[in-house]
């Protein structure tokens, strides 16, 4: 049978016998220095198991390092495909989708869910030829596989001046919701982030807290969203970080029966896997009943040596797809769900390929070519110079 075939009956037999043989075989193994890939030896979950992350983003150019920091990525954690997200308060979006463009020309075999570059603002002044329906339209002809909105969070909320469900961004919507493309939003911050008081250190230090009167409350951002579910009650959109519902997952539990296409993915927010651990029987019913509307993704950038990622990818994998305890955000222990595979599988690929598709959009060099031609305005000296050598390699 050999070393393999016994981890693999060890971990699909659940039981303390069979836990403490894991451990013993694994302890062997590693003293013996039989060789063996860590991936199979760290937990069951990934030997035979696929995964797509389908939540990360590129922070910043460091050159072609975020190509081979995402390789390492992908090759450490078995995992088979990502899906790269905009994230224009790092970079303005064009330059965030130009690199995301050549990513996916560096690595066919991964999605990426472009971002709409606010030309003007406020946002009912775009320019003719540069609306946000004609810039999805030109993301979607070069080959994205969906959208992505940071305009609920916070500070760009404020940043931009309009709500998420002002007319301006009704034909975006609606033009999202005819094709059926995946929109990926995030929308507010963790509800403590609007009182000192409770919020993190963190948070605080990060420029994450919203308590000066300037910005939208936790409550106004919330509804603006159940305004566009609303108005769009067949778009196809994930919503990050859980909606922020972790203390309220009744909110979820009716949204999904209103909404067919709404989902929310995993990435955490560490409050959210707090709550799943205090309210532990109610959140392993949760999960099992509503695997069909929730993703897997980390939110991460894996630049720099990654250490925080690797083991947010140890936590919510080990939370998500085993039986088995891990420490989690609070430095307590969060104990996996044990579902079966299937569950674990539509959180882990299944429900992400359902909306995105099981292949990612190959890109078309002339339509890429042209977009940065006709927004190479909203590039800066040093994204020019990083982006000449990328476009004779790859265009």
């Amino acid at each position: 049978m050999g070393v393999i075939g016994l981890i693999y009956i060890i971990n699909n037999k659940r039981s303390k016998i069979n836990n403490l043989a894991y451990f013993l075989l694994t302890h062997i193994i590693k003293n013996a220095k039989i060789p063996l890939d860590v991936s199979i030896l760290r937990w069951g979950v990934k030997k035979m198991r696929k995964i797509i992350d389908s939540h990360l983003h590129i922070s910043k150019w460091g050159d072609e390092d975020f190509i081979s920091c995402f390789d390492e990525y992908c090759k450490e954690q078995s995992i088979h495909a990502l899906n790269i997200c905009a994230i224009p308060s790092r970079q303005s979006n064009v330059c965030n989708n130009i690199i995301m463009g050549f990513y996916k020309l560096a690595r066919p075999k991964n999605y990426i869910h472009g971002g709409i570059e606010l030309i003007n603002i406020p946002i009912d002044n775009m320019p003719k030829d540069m609306d946000a329906v004609t810039q999805y339209r030109e993301l979607m002809e070069i080959g994205f596989d969906g959208i992505k909105m940071l305009e609920g969070k916070p500070t760009e909320h404020k940043r931009i001046g309009k709500d998420l469900n002002h007319p301006s961004l009704n034909a975006l919507y609606k033009e999202i919701e005819k094709d059926g493309t995946h929109l990926i939003m995030h929308v507010n911050d963790p509800d403590e982030f609007w009182d000192l008081k409770r919020a993190p250190d963190w948070a605080i230090k990060a420029g994450w807290t919203y308590t000066d009167g300037t910005y939208s409350s936790y409550e106004d951002i919330h509804n603006q969203t159940l305004k566009v579910l609303e108005d769009y009650p067949n778009i196809s959109v994930t919503i990050a970080h859980f909606f922020f519902c972790g203390k309220e997952p009744e909110i979820l539990e009716r949204l999904f029966k209103l909404y067919p296409n709404f989902c929310v993915d995993l990435t955490p927010g560490g409050e959210m896997y707090v709550e799943f651990q205090k309210n532990y029987d109610y959140y392993k019913e949760f999960f099992n009943k509503y695997s069909d509307r929730l993703i897997f993704g980390t939110d991460s950038a894996y630049l720099g040596d990654n250490k925080y990622e690797k083991w947010l990818f140890n936590v919510v994998t080990t939370f998500i797809g085993t039986d088995k305890p891990v420490s989690s955000f609070d430095d307590k222990i969060l104990c996996g769900l044990g579902m079966s595979q299937e569950k674990v599988d539509n959180i882990f690929y299944a429900n992400f390929e359902r909306r995105v598709g099981k292949e990612p959009k190959k890109i078309d060099k002339e339509k890429f070519r042209a977009y940065i031609e006709k927004y190479s305005f909203a590039l800066t000296d040093e994204d020019k110079k990083r982006i000449e050598p990328l476009i004779k390699k790859y265009l």
